[in-house]
């Protein structure tokens, strides 16, 4: 992905070696090492081959460094010692401390947002998908320009070797930036009314949407392509998906619905691309019902659980919408693990196990599905001319026909589908 300016911090190159240093600032619900070993898995995401991982107590953040003094020369021996060029901090920092940072370290420092952005930035594939990312890393640079590109240097105030960089031009790449993301802005918008007339051209239709939502590598991919029988990019990887895709599935009741699988949620997603994947999300916000995806073999779950949840209600999701909660990935589960949680499902009826990459469990999560969308549905009689083959035709693509015969020349139906198909196909020909 291209700004149109050179980065400086941000951008490494790929093989770089890192450390990977947590600043533990309490309170929070999720493991260390669980923690320690997500932001491993983001670095190498993008080809960083991570030497270290260090967790650090922080009582009180220091505003110019975050961390405390003596443990900042402690990472530096490690980066030294690992000849070390990065250091991803797996926090929120400003840019003062990144440039501090940066100084007592002797490497390059980036945190967890623009780890997260440079893997969005690598792994987006449509040209809508590369419009977000690059509007969500202008967003998160602005406030860093003094630190961020190279080339305001070359313009200095002054004379001689003294003075910083020339008021003009970072005025001047201020102003870029700016007209650069309303340009985005409006590509985007324009992308959001066209995805909006399809959705409306599908609600009219109208099928059902079904969205996966998880947390990164809880196997959304891998149930999408059970379910669909797609080749949809499935690997170990974290954001291994990160445009949505659609495709057509049948269910029970059900002959046509519309599956979306969406990008991967993350613990402290950040806001920029919140924002910039808005439109992208609008599949997750219209959908008739989210299977929420979760990996119950991971040792922070429950709090990855209440991230994408998170998420959901910061993108405007109601809270209505019916949910299936899908625990995947049994199959790394021992016996006992799966009888406790086998427990747990029994006396609920929002949640199923299943192992996506075995397909156990699956033929359950279609039925549950098929239960909550039809749940509405009511039974019908219709009375059609025999040669009446597209009313009979529109019965089986909208309902499910339960049971048919001819009697003096009329051909009756019985069938269970929504009031609103009914409605319509009553007034089908009017």
């Amino acid at each position: 992905m291209s700004t149109g300016f050179d980065r400086d911090a941000e951008e490494f190159a790929r093989g770089a070696r890192a450390v990977i240093v947590l600043p533990d600032q309490g309170g929070a619900s999720r493991d260390a090492d669980a923690r320690l070993e997500e932001t491993a898995g983001l670095a190498a995401a993008i080809g960083v081959e991570v030497r270290d991982r260090i967790a650090v107590r922080v009582r009180t953040p220091r505003p110019a460094t975050l961390i405390g003094g003596g443990q900042v020369e402690a990472i530096a021996e490690r980066v030294a010692a690992e000849e070390a060029g990065l250091a991803v901090f797996d926090a929120a920092l400003t840019p003062v401390q990144q440039r501090n940072l940066e100084t007592a370290l002797g490497c390059k420092v980036i945190d967890r947002t623009g780890l997260i952005l440079e893997i969005f930035g690598e792994r987006a594939r449509t040209a809508e998908g590369r419009l977000q990312v690059e509007l969500a890393h202008l967003d998160y640079q602005a406030g860093r320009l003094v630190r961020s590109w190279t080339h305001l240097e070359r313009q200095r105030g002054g004379f001689g070797f003294l003075g910083g960089p020339g008021e003009t031009q970072i005025e001047a790449d201020r102003r870029m930036i700016r007209d650069r993301m309303a340009r985005l802005r409006r590509e985007l918008d324009q992308v959001s009314r066209t995805r909006t007339l399809h959705r409306d051209r599908r609600q009219r239709a109208p099928w059902p949407v079904i969205a996966l939502v998880g947390y990164t590598n809880a196997g959304k991919s891998t149930l999408f392509n059970r379910l669909t029988g797609a080749d949809v990019m499935a690997e170990n990887l974290l954001f291994a998906t990160l445009d949505p895709t659609l495709r057509q599935v049948s269910l029970p009741g059900i002959d046509k619905a519309i599956l979306s699988d969406t990008v991967g949620f993350v613990s402290e997603l950040p806001t920029q691309l919140v924002a910039a994947f808005k439109a992208t999300l609008e599949e997750v916000i219209s959908a008739d019902l989210l299977i929420h995806v979760r990996d119950v073999a991971h040792p922070d779950s429950e709090a990855q659980r209440d991230d994408v949840e998170a998420v959901l209600a910061e993108i405007g999701v109601d809270e209505a919408t019916p949910r299936i909660e899908a625990w995947n990935k049994l199959d790394l589960l021992d016996d006992d693990a799966r009888a406790v949680l086998a427990e747990e499902v029994a006396v609920r009826d929002d949640v199923v196990l299943v192992s996506a990459l075995r397909w156990e469990g699956v033929a359950d999560l279609i039925g549950a599905a098929s239960r909550l969308l039809t749940s509405g549905h009511r039974r019908y009689h219709v009375a059609l001319d025999p040669a009446d083959g597209a009313g009979a035709a529109w019965l089986h693509q909208h309902g499910e026909v339960l049971d048919h015969w001819v009697e003096d020349g009329v051909a009756h139906y019985d069938a269970r589908m929504a009031p609103r198909d009914y409605e319509r196909f009553v007034t089908r020909s009017a």
